[in-house]
């Protein structure tokens, strides 16, 4: 239960509908004890077994609390006895049917409310966890993902927050209806017979003990649950993102096997559970229908024997026994989806509650401009055990393009992953016109920069809104004219709906140089002054390149870049040109001056084909 406390800030905001519900839930135990109570007048009408009382009871007689039982009992005698005279059976037995009808009303008209009040808490909670989860996950720095599965994360947001609604919702019926209903019921069957309901508290104790020891692997069962459900909604997103690669390799049945056996797990799990689960009901029922069986044999004992019961009043006792089976067996059902709920709040919170490396300083501001030049300042880095940056620095003046080359793992694109700030130094210091990039805002150091990547990042959307992405207010004339810039209006013009076209899941309905195209028309659109591209061209034709080069030149004019090539071809008119080996610059300089030095550079350019 210590996870509810961390939960409640959800509820807050719901406190009205919170109270409401309460409200209707005391209202439902107070009219479904009175329901069952209700019977006993009609009872006594039809068995004739009211004593025939002509004189009002006065309550100061009757001394006690269980001698309320006595009071009531004798009043309720003295209006049948009147009212039978005055105006004869029949009528009274209308009015005690009224009575009943009345009664069961009032109390399914609170059962409504409840749940009424109790939808828009559930919904309310429900939408808020994931709304947070959403935001969380979009806060959380790109190493955090690095380490986990996206099906799992999925599943959280899915699949464990309907759990925790479930145990929500479970805790509500575990506090207020069934336990106030419980304890209303219990009262009023003291007042009919104390020895009886003393007799019935002796196995109620033994009742809870048997259905506790059901419960108590729940929690650990749910966990499997839920984490294999995470494993096969992984596998799901890597076969969807992968299909033609499992294809082209002939793996289907490689892939159908992963599967298989995930599901499979999860259907042993599911069904540990559901055993489980299911045990409680009948568990319970059965162990309400034995209280009953001494019930009635006690109670038989009372009326036959020992006459200390009337007829009616036994009756009724046993209706309020029957009416304690219910919440009890709802008690028990509850308690099973607050411990299965647990495992789902462990894994909701473990992200919730995951603090953000990344996260901006106190004291941190805004940098709305680009003046001066980018410093990386003796710079190291480290992704796991291993440095990838050693002492590095580098300036990049502005208006001036600096390019990274080098062989695959030489730290080129981790320089674009710690100026753009997905990642912090472990040493050393970046800085903006001489200003640690720590010290700002990543909204404001990232709102600085364009980004344009190896892959190209598109949603399933419009070709506009794609571009929006980089300017949320841009006209219509300002896409056209990033979508020229960038070489894409020749084909996107002749799309069906020209920039309304929806291009499909990661643009799939386009080639890679249209794609990637479009990734640079965003970039142009947000009209920053630093441009980082990594690797833009390396997966690209010669004909694509040619069109995405002249988009990055057409880009560039007059911005600060940090190119990261692959393609030594389409950066030779960079301003400087970097080296870089084992996370450490080996040469620097222009393009011929590198080549003159017949060093490192020339080599990677030898083992390129040129145009």
């Amino acid at each position: 239960m210590e996870y509810i406390k961390k939960l409640l800030p959800f509820v807050k905001q719901y406190k009205k509908y919170a109270y409401l519900n309460i409200f209707f839930n005391v209202l439902y135990a107070v009219f479904g004890t009175l329901s069952f109570v209700s019977l006993m007048p009609m009872l006594k009408v039809l068995l004739k077994s009211s004593e025939r009382i002509l004189v009002k009871p006065v309550r100061s007689n009757y001394e006690g609390f269980i001698a309320l039982g006595d009071y009531y009992n004798d009043l309720l005698n003295y209006f049948i006895t009147t009212k039978i005279q005055e105006n004869g059976q029949y009528y009274v037995l209308t009015i005690m049917i009224v009575l009943v009808l009345s009664t069961f009303l009032l109390k399914n008209l609170s059962d409504y409310f409840s749940n009424f009040f109790l939808a828009y808490l559930r919904n309310g909670i429900l939408k808020d966890i994931r709304d947070k989860l959403y935001g969380k996950t979009l806060e959380l720095p790109i190493a955090y993902f690095n380490e986990k599965r996206k099906g799992d994360i999925i599943a959280r947001i899915s699949g464990d927050v309907n759990e925790i609604q479930n145990s929500l919702l479970a805790i509500l019926e575990l506090l207020v209806r069934e336990p106030l209903t419980i304890l209303f019921t219990i009262l009023v069957m003291f007042t009919i017979s104390l020895k009886l309901t003393i007799f019935v508290f002796i196995f109620i104790p033994i009742s809870g003990f048997i259905i506790s020891r059901i419960g108590k692997s729940l929690k650990k069962r749910s966990n499997k649950v839920q984490v294999e459900t995470g494993l096969f909604l992984s596998t799901l997103d890597e076969t969807l993102g992968g299909l033609k690669v499992i294809k082209g390799f002939n793996a289907e049945n490689k892939f159908l096997s992963i599967f298989q056996k995930s599901t499979y797990r999860l259907y042993k799990f599911s069904n540990n559970l559901a055993h489980r689960q299911n045990l409680a009901s009948p568990t319970s029922e059965f162990l309400g229908i034995v209280v009953i069986a001494v019930i009635l044999l006690y109670g038989e004992k009372m009326v036959l024997v020992d006459k200390t019961l009337t007829e009616d009043q036994f009756i009724t006792y046993m209706a309020l026994a029957y009416n304690i089976l219910t919440p009890a067996k709802s008690i028990s059902k509850a308690s099973y989806k607050v411990k299965a709920g647990n495992a789902s709040a462990e894994r909701v919170l473990e992200i919730l509650n995951t603090e953000n490396a990344l996260k901006d300083k106190p004291n941190a501001h805004d940098k709305t401009d680009f003046t001066e030049a980018i410093h990386l300042d003796n710079i190291s880095f480290k992704y796991e055990d291993d440095l990838v940056l050693k002492n590095f620095s580098l300036k990049v003046p502005k208006g001036k393009s600096v390019a990274l080359v080098g062989q695959s793992g030489s730290g080129k694109s981790t320089i674009a992953n710690l100026v753009t700030r997905f990642y912090d130094v472990n040493e050393g210091r970046i800085t903006i016109d001489g200003e640690d990039i720590r010290d700002l805002t990543k909204h404001s150091v990232r709102g600085l920069m364009g980004l344009v990547t190896q892959d190209s990042i598109l949603f399933n959307e419009s070709v506009k809104n794609n571009l929006l992405i980089g300017k949320e207010d841009a006209t219509d004339a300002e896409v056209i004219d990033a979508l020229k810039i960038a070489n894409a209006w020749e084909f996107v013009k002749e799309l069906p709906n020209g920039i309304d076209t929806n291009i499909g899941d990661a643009g799939g309905k386009l080639s890679g140089g249209q794609k990637q195209r479009l990734s640079i028309a965003r970039a142009v659109l947000k009209n920053p002054p630093i441009m980082i591209l990594d690797e833009a061209t390396s997966a690209l034709d010669t004909e694509s390149e040619r069109l995405v080069q002249q988009a990055l030149e057409n880009m560039m004019k007059n911005r600060t870049s940090i190119v990261i090539a692959h393609r030594l071809s389409t950066i030779q008119n960079a301003d400087e040109i970097v080296v870089m080996q084992k996370g450490q610059i080996v040469e620097q300089g222009k393009h011929q001056e590198l080549i003159a030095k017949n060093g490192v550079y020339k080599k990677l350019v030898e083992m390129q084909s040129f145009e």
